[in-house]
C-alpha cells in the first residue's frame, strides 16, 4: 500500500487560517508554541512537526488541504518502497 511523505515548508510562511486542519483535522492541527500548522504526532516522521507520513487512506484530505492552502506550503509526494 503507498504511503505519502507530507512536508509543511517553509512552516514560518504559515498564516494560520486553518483551512488544512478544517479540511484534514486526522494530519494537521494547530501548533500551540506559535499558532501555526503541525503534523499531528502520530504521522510525524522522526518526530519532525513539519514532515510526516501518512497512508493511501489520508491521501486525498492532505492533498485537498495542500491545493487549498493559500500559501501553498503543504507538498505531497508519495515515498518509494
Amino acid at each position: 500500500m503507498p504511503k505519502y511523505r507530507v512536508r509543511i515548508d517553509p512552516r514560518d510562511n504559515c498564516i494560520s487560517d486553518m483551512v488544512c486542519v478544517s479540511i484534514c483535522p486526522d494530519v494537521f492541527e494547530m501548533s500551540p508554541d506559535d499558532n501555526k500548522v503541525q503534523i499531528i504526532e502520530k504521522w510525524r516522521e522522526g518526530g519532525d512537526i513539519a514532515t510526516g507520513i501518512v497512508g493511501e487512506d489520508l491521501k486525498g484530505c492532505v492533498e485537498e488541504a495542500a491545493n487549498a492552502c493559500p500559501v501553498q506550503i503543504i507538498h505531497v509526494e508519495e515515498v518509494e518502497g
